[in-house]
C-alpha cells in the first residue's frame, strides 16, 4: 500500500518490507498532501516518514517496539516519475521538476539548457483555471492576449505572439483548436521559452517566441471518481464527472474519463459561455512497452462574446469600456472540436527506447463576426456585421529513437526523430450592413441577410522534418554539452474558396540548429547556455503587386529567428531560482527600391526586430505549507532595422517592457484544511504604434482564494472560492496585430469538489 501511495504522490519509497515486521496500513481514502498521507498510512504501525531539507524522506521509528530492534533508516534520495511516466512534481506541488522536451524526451530541468515551466494539476484545481491562458499567465515571461469569455486564447511569450493553434498536444504540433483547450481533461501545462525547432518541430504558424505544450490526464494508482460542481458570476453553472481506474497485473492497464457540463450567463452581460466534453484516455505501462489511446470531444456556445476591436493609430485612445459590455450584442459563436491522438514506446534494451505517435482533430464553427471600424477618442465607431464560419482539420504523427551509449569517458544520449504534420483549412466569409455605434452605448449588429453557405477550402499546409540530437556527459554528468540539427520542409498552397483554383503555392525547406550547454558547479546548482533557432514559413512574393517586384513569384525560404540566451538555475530544497538573459532577432519583411529597375520594387525580409530581456523566477515551499510563486520579465523590444531607417530603434507595439507576478498558497495553522491563496499580476503599458506615440496604461491584477478540505459522511471533500480582479480593474489588452480587447471583469468562481 505504501507503495502504491508513494507513487500516486510523486516520491518514490524504497524499503525492505521484511525490516517493517509485518505492520499493516490501515489505508488511505480521501485527499492528503504527502506527509499527512504518510502519516495517516504509517498510523498505528510505530513508523514515520520525515522529510530532509533536501526533499528526500527518511524512514525511522516512531517509538522504537519492544519486540522488534530498530528499523534502519531508509534515505529516499529521488523522486518517483508522476502518472504517465511525468517528471515528478517540486516541493510546494504547484509545478513539475521538468517537462517533456519532445525527441529529447521527459527531462528534469536541472539537466536542459532551456528556461522551463510545468504546471501541475494540483495548480490547475486551486486556481480554479478554464483554460491554458489561466495557467500560463502565472509567469510574467507569458501573457495571454485575450481573456475569457471571448473567440480562444492567444499568447505572448518573450514578447512574441503564440496563438491557441500553436499549441501542441501531448507533443504533436497542428492538433491544437484555433480557439482554446478545455483543462479539464488536462494533466499538465508546460512552457518552454524562446525557439524550439529543434525539440518538436514547428507549429502551424512558425511561432517563436516560446511553445506550450499540453498533456492529457491518465489514470493513477489510487481509484478516483471525483465530481465538481462550480458557480462561476454572474449565473455560470458547471458539474464534472473525473473517473479513474487502474486493473491486471501490477496495475498495468488504465483508464480516465472526463465529463463536463458548463451553462448559463458568465464574464459578459446577458450573455452565454456553454461547452459540453466528453474525454476517454486508455494506457498500458508495461515492463518495457508504454501506450496510450485518448480520444476527446467538445461543443460550445458563446453568445455576445467578448470582442476585439482596432484602436485608434493616429488620435487618443479611448477610457476603456465596462468590461462586462458586448461591443457588439447580438453576436454567437458554436464551436465543435473532435481529437484523437496515440502514443507508443518500447525499451528495445535498457540503452535503446523506440517511440510513435499519432493524432487527429478536426474544428468547425459558426460565428458572427462584426467589427468596428473609426473609433475615436469619444469612443464612436462604425460598426459592420459578418459571418465568418471555418473548418480545420488536422493530422499529425512523430517517431524517433533514443539511445544511450559510452565512448571513452563520455557518456552520449542520441536521439534521432522525424515529424509530420498535414492541415487542411477553409472558410465562409460575408459581409452585412453597417450602423453607427459607442462604445459605452453599443447597438446590436445590423441583421444578416442572404444565405449562409458552407466553408470551402481555402489553405493545404504540409509540413515535415527530421532531426538528429546527441546530449554528451562529461566530468560524471557535471558538463552536459547538446548539439542538434532539424531539416524542416514547409509546402503550403492556397486556394480560390469559390472556384476552387490553386492561388498560390510556397515549398521550401530550411534547418535549425541547437547548441547547449550545461554546467553542474555543485549538486543543485545548473548554469547554462542555448544557441537555437525558430522557423516560420516565408512567402511567395505577389506577381500582382503594383508597382510590380524584380522578384515576383520567387518563393522565399522559412525565416529564422535566433536566440542566444544565458541563465542559472539553483534548487535550495525547498525553492527553486531561475535567472535568464536572452536575445531574440526576428526577421521581417517589407519592399524596397529595385537596385535594377527604378521603376520596381523588391521584396524580401531584411527587416528585423530584436527582442532582450532578463527574467527572474522563484517557486516552491518558503516553508512547510506555504507555497510561493514569484517571477519578473524585464524586456526590451527594439526595431533594430526598418524600411527606409524610418522608426528604427522604436520600442515594438504590443510589448510591455515590464511584467512581473507574485503569488502565495498558505496552509493556515489555527483551521486544519484551510489554505488561502493570493496573486499579484501586473504588465506595464504598451505602444499602440510604431512611432511610439500612442500606449494604453498598464495595469495591475489581485486575485485572491480560499479552499478547505475536509471530509462530510466519510467522502473527502474541498470547498473552493476564488475572486479574479478583486479590485475590477478596468484595462486593455493589447498584442502585436492591430486588435485590442478588454480584460477579464470581476469574477467569483466557487465549487465543491468530492470524491467518491
Amino acid at each position: 500500500m505504501l507503495a502504491q501511495y508513494a507513487h500516486a504522490a510523486g516520491v518514490t519509497l524504497a524499503f525492505d518490507a521484511a525490516q517493517l515486521g509485518g505492520a499493516r496500513s490501515g489505508g488511505l481514502q480521501g485527499i492528503y498532501g504527502v506527509d499527512a498521507g504518510f502519516a495517516k498510512a504509517l498510523e498505528g504501525t510505530g513508523w514515520r516518514a520525515v522529510r530532509e531539507a533536501n526533499g528526500a524522506y527518511v524512514l525511522r521509528a516512531a517509538a522504537a517496539p519492544a519486540q522488534k530492534a530498530a528499523l534502519a533508516e531508509v534515505v529516499v534520495s529521488e523522486a518517483a516519475e508522476a502518472i504517465g511516466g511525468l517528471q515528478k512534481t517540486y516541493s510546494g506541488g504547484q509545478l513539475a521538476r521538468g517537462g517533456d522536451l519532445g525527441m529529447l524526451g521527459k527531462t528534469d530541468l536541472m539537466n536542459v539548457p532551456f528556461s522551463t515551466t510545468n504546471y501541475t494539476s494540483e495548480l490547475i484545481e486551486n486556481q480554479q483555471a478554464q483554460s491554458v491562458s489561466d495557467v500560463v499567465m502565472n509567469d510574467a515571461s507569458v501573457r495571454p492576449l485575450a481573456a475569457r469569455g471571448g473567440f480562444g486564447d492567444e499568447f505572448q511569450i518573450r514578447g512574441l505572439t503564440l496563438p491557441n493553434g500553436d499549441l501542441a498536444i501531448n507533443g504533436l504540433y497542428g492538433l491544437a483548436p484555433s480557439t482554446r483547450i478545455p483543462l479539464e481533461s488536462i494533466e499538465r501545462v508546460e512552457v518552454l521559452k524562446g525557439p524550439g525547432a529543434l525539440t518538436n518541430g514547428v507549429g502551424p504558424s512558425g511561432s517563436v517566441g516560446g511553445s506550450i505544450n499540453t498533456v492529457l490526464k491518465r489514470a493513477g494508482d489510487v481509484p478516483l471518481t471525483r465530481v465538481t460542481t462550480t458557480f462561476m458570476s454572474q449565473a455560470n453553472l458547471a458539474a464534472h464527472l473525473d473517473v479513474g481506474r487502474r486493473f491486471g497485473e501490477d496495475n498495468q492497464w488504465g483508464v480516465r474519463v472526463n465529463g463536463l457540463v458548463r451553462g448559463g450567463e458568465g464574464t459578459i452581460d446577458e450573455g452565454k459561455q456553454n461547452l459540453n466534453l466528453g474525454s476517454v484516455a486508455l494506457d498500458y505501462a508495461g515492463a518495457r512497452t508504454r501506450w496510450s489511446l485518448d480520444a476527446m470531444a467538445t461543443r460550445g456556445q458563446t453568445d455576445n462574446f467578448r470582442n476585439h476591436i482596432t484602436l485608434p493609430a493616429a488620435v487618443a485612445i479611448p477610457a476603456v469600456p465596462d468590461t462586462r459590455t458586448a461591443w457588439y450584442p447580438g453576436t454567437q459563436l458554436k464551436d465543435n472540436f473532435k481529437l484523437m491522438t496515440s502514443r507508443l514506446e518500447h525499451d528495445i534494451t535498457d540503452s535503446t527506447t523506440l517511440y510513435g505517435g499519432v493524432g487527429w482533430s478536426k474544428l468547425d464553427y459558426m460565428q458572427d463576426f462584426p467589427g468596428g471600424s473609426g473609433l475615436n477618442a469619444a469612443g464612436d465607431f462604425t460598426v459592420r456585421n459578418a459571418w465568418y464560419d471555418q473548418y480545420t482539420d488536422s493530422k499529425a504523427a512523430d517517431a524517433g529513437l533514443r539511445t544511450r551509449f559510452t565512448t571513452g569517458s563520455v557518456k552520449h544520449t542520441v536521439a534521432v526523430g522525424v515529424n509530420y504534420m498535414e492541415q487542411e483549412t477553409g472558410y465562409f466569409y460575408a459581409t452585412g450592413s453597417s450602423a453607427a455605434s459607442n462604445l459605452y452605448n453599443p447597438v446590436p449588429a445590423p441583421a444578416m441577410t442572404g444565405v449562409r453557405g458552407a466553408p470551402a477550402k481555402n489553405v493545404e499546409n504540409l509540413q515535415h522534418s527530421v532531426a538528429i540530437a546527441d546530449t554528451m556527459g562529461f566530468l560524471d554528468g557535471r558538463l552536459l554539452v547538446t548539439l542538434g540539427l532539424r531539416r524542416q520542409t514547409m509546402d503550403y498552397q492556397g486556394f480560390n474558396v469559390t472556384t476552387g483554383a490553386s492561388t498560390s503555392q510556397y515549398k521550401a525547406s530550411s534547418t535549425t540548429p541547437l547548441a547547449g550547454v550545461v554546467f553542474k558547479p555543485a549538486k543543485n546548482t545548473s548554469i547554462y547556455a542555448n544557441y537555437t533557432a525558430g522557423l516560420s514559413r516565408g512567402s511567395k512574393v505577389s506577381e500582382t503587386a503594383t508597382p510590380p517586384y524584380d522578384n515576383a513569384g520567387e518563393t522565399i525560404p522559412p525565416f529564422k529567428s535566433k536566440q542566444i540566451e544565458v541563465g542559472v538555475k539553483v534548487d535550495w530544497g525547498r525553492i527553486t531560482t531561475q535567472a535568464a538573459i536572452y536575445q531574440i532577432k526576428r526577421p521581417s519583411a517589407y519592399a524596397t527600391p529595385s537596385a535594377v529597375d527604378p521603376s520596381m520594387n523588391h521584396y524580401s525580409y531584411d527587416g528585423e526586430q530584436r527582442n532582450r530581456g532578463l527574467e527572474l523566477t522563484a517557486y516552491g515551499e518558503l516553508q512547510r505549507g506555504l507555497r510561493l510563486m514569484a517571477s519578473t520579465a524585464f524586456t526590451s523590444a527594439k526595431l533594430t532595422r526598418t524600411q527606409g531607417g524610418v522608426n528604427q530603434g522604436n520600442t515594438a507595439t504590443g510589448v510591455p517592457k515590464i511584467n512581473y507576478n507574485l503569488g502565495l498558497d498558505w496552509d493556515t495553522p489555527w483551521v486544519q484544511g484551510l489554505s488561502l491563496n493570493g496573486r499579484v499580476v501586473s504588465s506595464s503599458s504598451v505602444y499602440r504604434d510604431v512611432a511610439n506615440t500612442l500606449s494604453t496604461s498598464g495595469w495591475t491584477r489581485l486575485d485572491l482564494g480560499a479552499r478547505y478540505a475536509t471530509k462530510l459522511a466519510g467522502k473527502a471533500v474541498v470547498f473552493r472560492a476564488n475572486l479574479e480582479n478583486v479590485t475590477d480593474k478596468a484595462y486593455w489588452i493589447t498584442g502585436l496585430n492591430s486588435y485590442s480587447t478588454t480584460g477579464l471583469p470581476r469574477t467569483l468562481t466557487v465549487s465543491a469538489q468530492v470524491d467518491f
